[in-house]
């Protein structure tokens, strides 16, 4: 059974919390953090990604950098930019955009339910990436950013936490981007202790997004256990900040491809290759969606056709075989155009469906790329089906939006 307890919280005060709250340090660039943080003192963008404050073309890895973080870090608690809640709390953070809004609790899962695999992931992880995580909460001792989570829903959780959202939020503002922000705090100690209560129920909890963010707190968390001749298992360290949200709250959106070439074929060549496979159809120059699982879109040469899979191409019955990544992986990417390791192939790049077709026309039409794919997007049971039996998604596979803000409650491991 999975463990989730509250904890005592650095946040900021409402009349700043806009500009505090920042974007996640890994969706955007140093420039673009740069630009996104400029002439704003309170943004958290100085905690999780301070090279913004160093000279251009620093070392990202460098000491210097993690320095800065913890540097900055202090500054923000010295200037009361951030303030620590006086008792272990919960907390309720809803995200918005369009008519869907989204309810998750924030609170600290346990570093051995990593260890055990009670908390489960669907991707492999880079060592240089947990690595890099890793240093930033040694050196800043904290949880900067928390990690997003879902579970199974309860209907005893979710009562919780209908009653808590009728009462006025903490925090209530919309970002630039358009996603809406609210935030309450439970601090009623009934409450609290219920909730820690029901979540001993909950069999387990699956990484959504943030794999390297988890691995990081996790691998630190043990590393201080280690280190700890007196460790009793009740220590701060023993736990690290997430975000959990019920399942059936959360939507996957597509992630799709674009390839510079053709691998040396023609057009003509090209299309024929994929009859083999899949039933091609041309749309035209306007832009068109897949509408349905083992259904593909594919822009070539300023027009869009609908790829419809063969049934021998997929396995309904293997977790990984039914995705429509493998599909186009296994009878295209690979055999067609000779992209083997999407890992480390510079000839193909991933574009989040957040940012529309029209970014993939953009791509092809300038030139940089020659063919893009729109792929329908994974669904949440096919997430959780691959984390049950221990697989791994080929990656990016899945783009989940919106993103947790950062800043609005920092967990410090003493």
């Amino acid at each position: 059974m999975a463990i989730f307890k509250p904890f005592r919280g650095y946040r900021p005060p409402g009349s700043i919390v806009k500009d505090l709250a920042s974007r996640p340090y890994d969706v955007l660039n140093s420039e673009e953090a740069r630009i996104e943080a400029k002439d704003n003192p309170y943004s958290f963008l100085r905690v999780v990604k301070p090279e913004i404050e160093l000279p251009e073309g620093i070392d990202l890895y460098s000491q210097q950098v993690y320095d800065k973080a913890r540097e900055n870090f202090s500054k923000f608690i010295e200037k009361g930019y951030l303030v620590r809640d006086e008792k272990p709390k919960y907390y309720v953070y809803a995200q918005a955009w369009g008519d869907k809004i989204q309810y998750g609790i924030v609170g600290c899962a346990g570093v051995e339910d990593y260890m055990s695999g009670t908390i489960k992931k669907h991707e492999l992880t880079r060592p240089d990436k947990e690595e890099d995580r890793m240093k930033h909460v040694r050196i800043t001792n904290a949880n900067a950013e928390p990690v997003f989570f879902t579970y199974n829903k309860q209907e005893a959780i979710d009562e919780i936490v209908e009653g808590v959202t009728g009462a006025e939020p903490v925090y209530d503002f919309v970002a630039d981007d358009g996603f809406g922000h609210k935030f309450w705090v439970i601090d009623d100690d009934d409450l609290i202790d219920e909730l820690e209560g029901l979540f001993t129920g909950v069999e387990c909890f699956y990484v959504a997004d943030g794999h390297h963010r988890t691995a990081a707190a996790a691998l630190v968390g043990r590393e201080k256990r280690e280190n700890n001749p007196s460790h009793s298992g009740s220590e701060p360290y023993n736990f690290f900040m997430a975000v959990v949200f019920p399942d059936d709250q959360l939507t996957i959106i597509d992630y799709n491809r674009v390839v510079k070439d053709l691998n040396g074929l023609d057009k003509a060549s090209f299309l024929e290759k994929l009859e083999k496979d899949f039933r091609v159809e041309k749309k035209g120059r306007e832009a068109c969606r897949p509408e349905s699982l083992h259904t593909f879109s594919m822009y070539l040469d300023g027009e869009w056709y609908s790829l419809k899979a063969g049934d021998h191409t997929y396995d309904d019955n293997d977790p990984i075989g039914v995705l429509d990544v493998t599909i186009l992986s296994r009878c295209v990417l690979e055999p067609v155009l000779g992209i083997k390791n999407l890992r480390t192939d510079k000839r193909i790049d991933f574009v989040g469906g957040i940012r529309g077709l029209q970014e993939l026309e953009k791509r092809v039409d300038s030139g940089e790329m020659e063919v893009a794919f729109a792929l329908y997007p994974v669904t949440m049971m096919q997430l959780m089906d691959i984390a049950d039996t221990g697989n791994i998604m080929p990656p990016k596979t899945t783009w989940f939006e919106p993103k947790l803000r950062s800043g609005l409650v920092v967990n410090v491991l003493d």
